[in-house]
């Protein structure tokens, strides 16, 4: 039986309907998020798990267990803030220490108990700084401690490090995955950023329009998009317009409007005549002044239309065909040069039967 159990819960907020009949599971030990675009429901999902909001219909399970008519405060669940929320008159062992207090715990358990989250999150020497004396990134460490300091069954993240510089929130990523490791609790993690649930999941849930549009490891939602939205929202992301032209066993073949035929992975379900999308993620697609026409592969000569650098990768943005743009990522590996093609250079090219996947939806 899984951990948490989330039944067919709808939310309202007058004719709003934020969170509409979703139904899905996380297992015991599991790093699971909920990524969405603002407004999606994610956060109101994760606040009903915490005891803040009530579901209008359906069940939340944790161990078996309805927690409708359970009191934040008497559910095994701790929630980190974006905002940290520690007390700033509190030292970090007394920030730490706090909710131990309040549940009456013998003294020497309790000191025994914050030295151990101080070294879980390697804030040893920092027990007797006050908040305002830490940097954002050790402060949201403290919350974490205080969140975990009783070893609560699940620990909801709500968008915890959206506050923090660049450089300073792929540090703290690293150090969740680690620390989520190590204590074994169950993460269950809400944010908008892609890269930041593709590098910290187990599984992922997509949402929108307060519905989960799909749900899987990292890999497979990246690389098998279930459908536009999807394809869309995670990373970069070439969406062709298409027609099914035949099927032909392993293989179909796609005429992407205003670019030609391609072959394409079949997909189950799909007939000749039905229309969708061709998701085709820029690094699949290669890029050169001249390039082998291969049976296996879609092939087309373009000019260059516009470039990204990036620093490790420059984008190409590729005109082929009547007005089609596809975007082709390469990386930047040759010391002193910043891009290989500038703007209207003639280029060609190509790309694998399989390294897209065919959308009907």
């Amino acid at each position: 039986m899984a951990l948490l159990e989330i039944r067919n819960v709808v939310k309202r907020f007058g004719d709003f309907t934020a969170v509409n009949d979703v139904s899905l599971s996380v297992e015991a030990g599991e790093f699971f998020t909920l990524l969405g675009p603002s407004g999606c429901g994610k956060t109101t999902l994760l606040r009903m798990l915490a005891g803040f909001e009530q579901p209008d219909s359906g069940a939340i399970l944790l161990d078996g267990q309805d927690m409708s008519r359970v009191p934040p405060e008497k559910r095994p669940v701790h929630t980190v803030f974006q905002s940290y929320a520690l007390f700033p008159h509190m030292t970090v062992r007394e920030n730490i220490a706090f909710p131990l207090k309040m549940a009456g715990w013998d003294r020497k358990k309790i000191d025994s108990q914050v030295d151990e989250l101080l070294e879980d999150v390697r804030l040893t020497q920092f027990g007797q700084r006050y908040p305002h004396e830490m940097s954002g990134g050790q402060r949201q460490r403290v919350a974490i401690a205080r969140a975990l300091v009783d070893r609560p069954r699940l620990l909801l993240l709500d968008e915890p490090l959206s506050a923090l510089d660049a450089k300073l929130r792929e540090q703290m990523q690293i150090e969740l995955i680690n620390l989520q490791k190590e204590v074994g609790i169950t993460f269950v993690y809400v944010t908008h950023d892609q890269g930041e649930a593709l590098a910290l999941s187990h599984r992922i849930a997509v949402m929108s329009h307060g519905q989960v549009e799909q749900l899987d490891i990292p890999e497979r939602i990246y690389s098998h998009p279930k459908n536009r939205f999807v394809a869309d929202f995670i990373g970069q992301c070439n969406v062709l317009e298409g027609t099914v032209k035949a099927v032909e066993g392993a293989t179909m073949v796609v005429s992407i409007k205003g670019c030609g035929d391609v072959k394409c992975s079949t997909v189950p379900g799909v007939v000749s005549g039905q229309a969708g999308w061709l998701a085709l993620r820029p690094e699949k697609i290669k890029l050169d002044k001249e390039l082998p026409d291969l049976p296996d592969e879609a092939y087309f000569k373009g000019r260059v239309h516009d470039c990204l650098y990036m620093g490790d990768v420059t984008i190409y943005i590729v005109e082929v065909g009547e007005g089609v743009l596809v975007e082709a990522m390469l990386p930047n590996n040759i010391p002193g040069v910043a891009k290989f093609f500038d703007d209207h250079d003639l280029v060609e090219i190509a790309w694998r039967f399989d390294a897209g996947s065919f959308l009907t939806e």
